[in-house]
């Protein structure tokens, strides 16, 4: 069962049924569907990829589409036009799937691959934390292991191609929301009921921290917990979703 809760208020309930992938990410999609991925991918005995996602139809409830967005996904959010940002882990990046290999990646509804960072980054990514939103920008946020590197805030404008990345003011953040020139991130205290909260402004080339506390939430907070979407952070704690404000 899906609840989706409406602008307005209003609550709708969905029947989604034969879910054949391990439901690791959950997004909505244009034209009322949604996107269940898993975070790992395997392959079958011919060498190709098993499919990995699945779209279903919110009116309907079927079964829309399958394919593979690559392996070993920490980090995964959908933009306004449909596209599908992912951010990779070791495993996937060195796993042999093309597209993972790269760290970072865009996908169309369609499960093809339409972006790749192509050397835009300061670093060679090794494991993504967090994704967001922002109008119709995209952030994904990553860390590198390589002894000049840290974690990265690296924003995306898929309708001018433009790559920007800045050091993240928060070592591997687990949930990220941004408006403007102000951003919130948390990192979790792993399976507590607490979490830190840390904004951050924009100054110049540099994010700077300009408030941190750490909150009790009402349940756990898990892996994979937080998405950010046009200035606000959801973060899962239990059975909870809570609402920060970036700015």
């Amino acid at each position: 069962m899906l609840v989706i809760r409406q602008a307005d208020g209003s609550v709708q309930r969905r029947q989604i049924k034969d879910v054949p992938v391990r439901p690791s990410h959950i997004a909505l999609l244009p034209e009322f569907r949604l996107l269940i991925a898993s975070g790992r991918a395997r392959k079958e005995e011919g060498g190709a990829w098993k499919p990995n996602a699945v779209v279903f139809s919110l009116e309907s409830g079927e079964q829309e589409d399958t394919f593979c967005i690559g392996d070993d996904i920490p980090a995964l959010v959908t933009d306004r036009e449909g596209s599908i940002w992912t951010a990779y882990g070791d495993e996937g990046i060195y796993g042999g799937h093309l597209e993972s290999a790269g760290g970072l990646a865009g996908w169309n509804a369609e499960g093809q691959a339409t972006w790749a960072p192509d050397g835009r980054l300061p670093d060679l990514p090794l494991e993504g934390c967090t994704a967001a939103t922002e109008d119709d920008r995209v952030w994904l946020i990553w860390y590198s292991g390589s002894r000049r590197g840290g974690t990265f805030l690296t924003r995306i404008v898929p309708s001018t191609g433009e790559v920007t990345s800045w050091p993240s003011p928060v070592r591997d953040p687990d949930g990220f929301a941004v408006r403007g020139h102000r951003a919130v991130l948390t990192r979790r205290v792993h399976n507590q009921r607490s979490t830190e909260v840390v904004r951050a402004e924009l100054v110049g080339d540099t994010w700077s921290v300009t408030e941190r506390h750490k909150v009790r939430v009402p349940g756990r907070v898990v892996m994979r917990c937080g998405q950010g979407r046009d200035g606000f952070l959801w973060l899962r704690a239990g059975d909870t979703w809570l609402r920060i404000k970036a700015s």
